[in-house]
């Protein structure tokens, strides 16, 4: 859909949405082919986040993540069959109301079964320490470059004056 990952949606729409529907239209119809595909698309992308879940954390697999967007893909069937059946599709629920009210499922869904997998493998401490490796590294490049810097201003009378063998951490190399 339009409404979240759109990345997401840019590979598995032409990957398996169009496909899908393109072939259950000549058996279905395409009112039931484009639910089925629909629905095809959420288990292919709850199989997906279930794999990267699997591999970020390394623990056994509780297909909460994947009943998350098996849930999410049936509800939005019921949304897109209510929407043709209810007005023909003309009529619509007001923003006001449709959008808390997708961003509540969203929420509560979300704590119920998408979290929990999440803090089991401990992510939000993997992910404050690559936030803090970045940080290190960051710091580190910055006194690289100042240090460099610091040396080609160090030109004096157009002769170059060596650099410390202790700012590049070849103490042990070069001598003392």
């Amino acid at each position: 859909g339009k409404r979240w990952n759109l990345m997401v949606t840019s590979i598995l729409r032409p990957t398996v949405y169009l496909p899908t529907r393109d072939l259950m239209t000549r058996i279905l119809g395409r009112d039931v082919a484009t639910l089925t595909a629909v629905m095809s698309t959420f288990v292919v992308s709850a199989l997906m986040h279930e794999l990267i879940f699997f591999y970020l954390g390394r623990l056994e697999p509780t297909f909460e993540v994947t009943w998350f967007f098996l849930l999410h893909g049936v509800c939005l069937c019921a949304e897109i069959y209510a929407k043709k059946r209810v007005g023909g599709g003309k009529r619509r629920i007001p923003r006001w109301v449709s959008g808390p009210a997708t961003l509540g499922f969203m929420v509560v869904t979300g704590f119920w079964l998408f979290l929990p997998p999440l803090l089991r493998a401990v992510m939000d401490r993997r992910g404050q320490q690559e936030f803090e490796a970045m940080g290190a590294l960051a710091k580190n490049v910055t006194c690289a470059v100042t240090l460099i810097f610091q040396w080609l201003r160090s030109f004096t009378n157009h002769h170059l004056i060596p650099l410390p063998a202790r700012w590049l951490g070849l103490q042990g190399f070069l001598g003392p």
